[in-house]
C-alpha cells in the first residue's frame, strides 16, 4: 500500500489487490476446472476420488414378506419360558385379546413398523402359515420385485428351533404339526444363528453376493426373556429402535426409579420430521450409528450395507443397536455378511 502525492493530496492511497485479499488460496486441481470436469473424465480417471466414491450399483427393495408362526397360547416343546417372562410381540401383549384378534394386531403393527421404514414397498403378511402358503407368497414377492430386492421378515416364536441345517419351521394344515421352510433373511427365533451359518455357506458355495441376513442371536443362544422388553426384542431394535433405546436406558439408569416408562409414548412428532422431538432423536441416532460404522467398516462394506438401499441402511444402522442392548442380554446379534467387532462402541 503507497500513498500517493501526484495530486497533492496527503490521504490519497493507492492500495493494491494483494493488500485487499493477501489469503486467496486457488483451487489449482484439474478436477476444479469446470470444463474439464464437465463430463467427469478427469475426476473418474485421473484423481479417482469422485468415483470411488459414487454409488453406481443402487438396489431398492421392492417387496417384503412378513411371515409370523407364533401359534399363540402354545409353547414350543424346545423351548423353556421362565416366570414372569417377556410376552409383547410389536408392543401388543397377545394374551389381552382373544388370540387370533392378538395374532392379527400384531401382524399390522409389524407391516405399520417396517413402512416408516421403506413405505413404498409391496408388503404381504402369512399369519401362522403353511408350508404351501410360504412356498406361494415367496414365489409372489420375488415375481413382483424383478430383479429388485426381496426382504424375508420371519418370527418363529410359536415353533420349534431352527434344524442344525439351517431350516426353519412353519405349520402343515394341522396346526399341531410344523414343517421345514427356507431360511430367511431377517430372522428373530431362539437358535436363529443356524440359519445365518447356513445362509453363509449356501452364499459362498452359491457365489450369491447379494444375500443379506440378520439374525437375533447365535446358534447355540436362546433369546431373552425379562419381562421388562418385549419378547421380539430383535425386532423392535430393528423396527422401533429410538423406542426400544429409550425404554432400554430408562431400565438400566441410576434415576429409573423416577422415570416413567410410559412417558416415551407421549414424546411428540413423527420421525421423518426433524422438526419434531421424535424426528430430532432419529436423526441423532442415525448420525452417531452411521459415524460407528463408517469408523469401523471397510470402505466397500460401508457403501454396500449403508448407502446402496435405504430400507438395508435403515436395518443395519438399527443392528448395531440390537447389538448393544441384547449383548447386555447374553446373546449375539449374527448377520451375513459379518460386520467387523467393535468393542469400544458395543461394550
Amino acid at each position: 500500500m503507497d500513498r500517493g502525492s501526484a495530486a497533492g493530496d496527503p490521504f490519497r492511497f493507492e492500495i493494491s489487490y494483494d493488500d485487499l485479499f493477501p489469503h486467496i488460496v486457488y483451487l489449482n486441481d484439474l478436477r476444479h476446472d469446470p470444463e474439464k470436469a464437465k463430463d467427469g473424465s478427469v475426476v473418474a480417471g485421473e484423481s479417482g476420488l469422485v468415483s470411488k466414491w459414487r454409488m453406481k450399483d443402487r438396489m431398492k427393495t421392492s417387496s417384503v414378506a412378513i411371515v409370523l408362526c407364533l401359534n399363540i397360547g402354545v409353547d414350543p416343546p424346545d423351548v423353556i419360558k421362565i416366570s414372569p417372562c417377556a410376552r409383547v410381540e410389536c408392543w401388543i401383549d397377545p394374551f389381552s385379546m382373544q388370540a387370533q384378534k392378538a395374532l392379527d394386531t400384531i401382524g399390522k403393527n409389524l407391516q405399520a413398523q417396517y413402512e416408516r421404514w421403506q413405505p413404498k414397498a409391496r408388503y404381504k403378511v402369512q399369519l401362522d402359515p403353511t408350508v404351501e402358503e410360504v412356498k406361494k407368497l415367496c414365489l409372489t414377492c420375488r415375481r413382483n420385485a424383478k430383479a429388485e430386492r426381496v426382504l424375508f421378515h420371519y418370527n418363529g416364536h410359536g415353533v420349534p428351533k431352527p434344524t442344525s441345517n439351517g431350516e426353519i419351521w412353519v405349520f402343515n394344515k394341522r396346526p399341531d404339526w410344523a414343517l421345514a421352510a427356507p431360511s430367511s433373511p431377517v430372522s428373530s427365533p431362539t437358535a436363529a444363528g443356524r440359519e445365518a451359518a447356513a445362509a453363509s455357506a449356501t452364499s459362498a458355495a452359491a457365489g450369491m453376493r447379494d444375500r443379506i441376513l440378520l439374525a437375533a442371536c447365535g446358534p447355540e443362544e436362546i433369546l431373552p426373556q425379562p419381562p421388562d422388553l418385549p419378547a421380539d426384542l430383535f425386532t423392535a431394535c430393528l423396527t422401533t429402535p429410538i423406542k426400544i433405546a429409550l425404554r432400554w436406558f430408562c431400565g438400566r439408569s441410576l434415576l429409573r426409579d423416577t422415570l416413567d416408562p410410559e412417558m416415551i409414548e407421549k414424546i411428540p412428532g413423527r420421525q421423518s420430521e426433524r422438526k419434531t422431538a421424535l424426528g430430532e432423536l432419529n436423526w441423532i441416532f442415525t448420525a452417531v450409528t452411521d459415524t460407528i460404522a463408517w469408523n469401523t467398516l471397510p470402505a466397500p462394506l460401508f457403501q454396500r450395507l449403508f448407502r446402496q438401499d435405504l430400507l438395508v441402511a435403515s436395518l443395519f444402522r438399527n443392528f448395531l443397536l440390537a447389538e448393544r442392548v441384547m449383548r447386555a442380554s447374553g446373546c449375539t446379534p449374527v448377520s451375513y455378511p459379518r460386520l467387523p467387532p467393535r468393542t469400544s462402541t458395543t461394550s
